[in-house]
């Protein structure tokens, strides 16, 4: 069990798929969070979670403020439990019935990620992927391709992979590095469109 960590929807419990996943640690996820905030980068975002195993970042966003959150998951299994932690997460934001609480919505699509990419309207304002450590670069950078058109000119993405693994290449998709942080195994990139 994972749990959302701040916002409006703060303390509810996520369930984890058993396997196949790797969720963003509640230490990774409480930085990252409070450096978004920092930038005003969560309220009234339109998110995107990417490979989104539990739903716990396009969750959290919602949690605090984003204005709904779109969380593309291939595995039925993992979509199974993200719509069952995007349900406790509704009806968190509705127990107080806060102004905006009906119209924050969480959409889970059942889809391999560049299928999505590929039918998808955005724009999107903030946008989370945290592929599989296993998912080649090459396969990194077809998705950061796909996913630039529907950005929003002041978006910013975050990538989430394995530390080891090699930086994504940002240039090929019409994307530039904001910063880069390392916590343990796991390394963040962030990136914003390259033409704002």
């Amino acid at each position: 069990m994972t749990r959302i960590i701040a916002g409006s929807a703060g303390g509810t419990r996520l369930e984890v798929p058993g396997h196949g996943t790797r969720p963003t640690s509640d230490r990774v996820r409480e930085s990252l969070f409070g450096a978004l905030e920092s930038m005003d980068a969560i309220d009234e975002a339109r998110v995107l979670d990417l490979y989104s195993g539990s739903g716990a970042l396009g969750l959290e966003a919602l949690s605090r403020g984003a204005r709904g959150a779109v969380l593309v998951e291939r595995g039925r299994p993992a979509a199974a439990i993200i719509r069952r932690n995007a349900a406790a997460v509704r009806k968190a934001l509705a127990a107080p019935k806060g102004p905006d609480a009906d119209r924050r919505e969480a959409v889970v699509v059942e889809s391999a990620v560049q299928a999505y990419l590929g039918r998808a309207a955005g724009p999107f304002d903030l946008v989370f992927t945290d592929p599989p450590y296993d998912l080649s670069d090459a396969d990194m950078t077809a998705d950061l391709v796909a996913l630039t058109p529907l950005l929003s000119p002041d978006a910013v993405v975050i990538i989430e992979r394995a530390r080891r693994a090699t930086a994504p290449d940002l240039d090929a998709a019409g994307l530039a590095l904001i910063r880069e942080r390392s916590y343990g195994d796991t390394a963040l990139w962030w990136a914003e469109p390259a033409h704002r």
